[in-house]
C-alpha cells in the first residue's frame, strides 16, 4: 500500500510542476507549419550629409497657405554667389517682412550661403538639401513691420516643381 500511495504521490507532484502545453501562433495554425522568426522591420535609410558644393538655384515663386500666411521668393544663385534675392512675406494680424538684396552683403558661400545686413543684425542663410533649398532668417525683427517677425518661418523651394511653401 505505501508504494502505491508513494506512486501516486509521484504522480501528482509531476503533474503539479507541468506546464500547460501552449497553444501554436495563429500564423503557425494557419498556415499549417512552423513560422520563421518574426523580424524587426528594416528601417528606411538616413538621409545622407547635405553635399558641400557650391549652391546654383533660380526660382521666382510665390505661396498661400489657408490662414493667408503669404509669400514670395525671387532667388539666383549662381555657383554660391547670389545676383538676386527679394523675399515678402505677408502674416495676417500681425505685419510683413520683405527682404532685399540691396540691403546685404554677402559674407558666406559654403557650405551655406551667407547675407549680412549691411547695417543691422540680420542674417540671411541659404542652403539646399535634397531638391529643396531653404531660406532662413535670424535677428530680422526690424526687416518686419508689427510682431511678424515672431511668425516669420523658413522658405522653402521645391526645386522640382518649381513652388515654394
Amino acid at each position: 500500500m505505501r508504494v502505491k500511495l508513494a506512486a501516486a504521490f509521484a504522480v501528482v507532484l509531476l503533474g503539479a510542476c507541468a506546464a500547460p502545453e501552449k497553444a501554436p501562433p495563429a500564423a503557425e495554425a494557419s498556415a499549417g507549419g512552423p513560422v520563421a522568426a518574426a523580424q524587426p522591420a528594416a528601417k528606411p535609410p538616413k538621409p545622407g550629409p547635405i553635399p558641400v558644393r557650391p549652391l546654383n538655384v533660380k526660382t521666382d515663386c510665390s505661396f498661400r497657405d489657408e490662414t493667408g500666411y503669404n509669400g514670395a521668393l525671387k532667388l539666383d544663385v549662381a555657383g554660391a554667389k547670389v545676383h538676386a534675392f527679394e523675399a515678402k512675406v505677408n502674416i495676417p494680424k500681425h505685419g510683413a517682412c520683405r527682404f532685399d538684396l540691396k540691403d546685404f552683403r554677402q559674407t558666406k558661400e559654403l557650405p551655406a550661403i551667407e547675407l549680412s545686413q549691411a547695417s543691422g543684425r540680420c542674417i540671411v542663410r541659404v542652403w539646399e538639401q535634397g531638391e529643396r533649398v531653404t531660406v532662413a532668417f535670424q535677428q530680422c525683427e526690424k526687416m518686419c513691420s508689427g510682431n511678424s517677425y515672431s511668425y516669420l518661418w523658413p522658405i522653402l523651394n521645391d526645386r522640382r516643381k518649381g513652388s515654394c511653401a
